[in-house]
């Protein structure tokens, strides 16, 4: 009689890298904890692995930027389909975990601040495929866009994100974030993510969302894009006042308005890119 009360429990040590048991093997081999100001959640379902990566373009010999690689269970996922993987990761305390998780697999590890990356310098091509630090989400995105060489983004971010990238004028979501997205291409919704495909599990539900960026466009004048922010800052107000409140006078911007063929109280959460590009160019913010 066997009395080994362990003998017939797996090995987490031969588990997937993502499973639950391998996730807190490792965490605890190495004496880590998560940490929520890192937005440390570790993806725990191999399904949503493998549809990021499928969803994100990782293929042979295609060049992948990760941010934040964790644990690795990501990386590998994309690494395993052949694509040239840099990921780029803030938390020392993962190089030991990182070294044996990614060992064999070809990935270049970057230790340092993704708001301090230089992705201008990224390889013609880059997609990134990345569960994205839900605290600098905005900026990242906002990163990825100005740099010419990403051509994609395939992100986890928070479903309230994930909305707002998607949202259509008019909608409740739609805002600066929608008409930045526009801007420099288009977003596609892939799909939801329950709480319970992270381990620890987040406090909100999170999305897959893929981002192209139309390279053939040239860079938005950044006037421009100032001019939509401040247009949209208070989305609910009219466009006419949220205007008025960055200093254009009432007459030109009353002019701005009718000439782009919008009711004179339109407020500017119903304002579509191309009308705003219309009245940017009617007070000579850009050409």
């Amino acid at each position: 009689m066997n009395t080994d009360v362990n003998a017939d429990l797996p090995d987490p040590s031969t588990a997937p890298l993502y499973s639950p048991a391998r996730v807190r093997e490792l965490l605890t081999l190495h004496g880590l904890r998560p940490t929520k100001s890192l937005g440390q959640n570790f993806l725990i379902d191999g399904n949503i692995l493998r549809a990021i990566a499928e969803a994100g373009g990782a293929a042979p010999g295609v060049p992948v930027l990760e941010i934040g690689p964790g644990l690795g269970v990501l990386t590998r996922e994309v690494a395993s389909r052949g694509a040239v993987v840099t990921a780029l990761e803030k938390d020392e305390r993962l190089r030991p975990v990182l070294a044996e998780t990614l060992a064999g697999t070809g990935v270049h590890v970057i230790w340092g601040d993704a708001l301090d990356f230089d992705y201008a310098g990224l390889p013609a091509g880059t997609r990134v495929i990345a569960n994205l630090p839900y605290y600098i989400t905005g900026v990242l995105l906002s990163r990825f866009m100005q740099a010419p060489n990403i051509l994609s983004a395939t992100v986890l971010v928070q479903k309230e994100v994930a909305q707002r990238l998607a949202a259509k004028p008019g909608q409740d979501a739609y805002g600066f974030l929608s008409a930045l997205a526009a801007l420099y291409g288009s977003v596609k919704h892939v799909r939801d993510v329950p709480k319970g495909a992270f381990l620890p599990a987040p406090d909100v539900t999170s999305s897959v969302v893929r981002l192209d960026f139309d390279r053939a466009r040239p860079l938005p004048d950044p006037a421009l894009v100032s001019f939509i922010d401040a247009a949209l800052h208070h989305r609910r107000k009219t466009l006419r006042n949220n205007l008025r409140l960055i200093g254009h006078e009432g007459a030109p911007v009353d002019a701005a308005i009718a000439g782009a063929g919008l009711r004179a109280d339109v407020r500017a959460e119903d304002v579509a890119l191309d009308d705003l590009q219309a009245v940017a160019r009617s007070l000579g913010v850009v050409r």
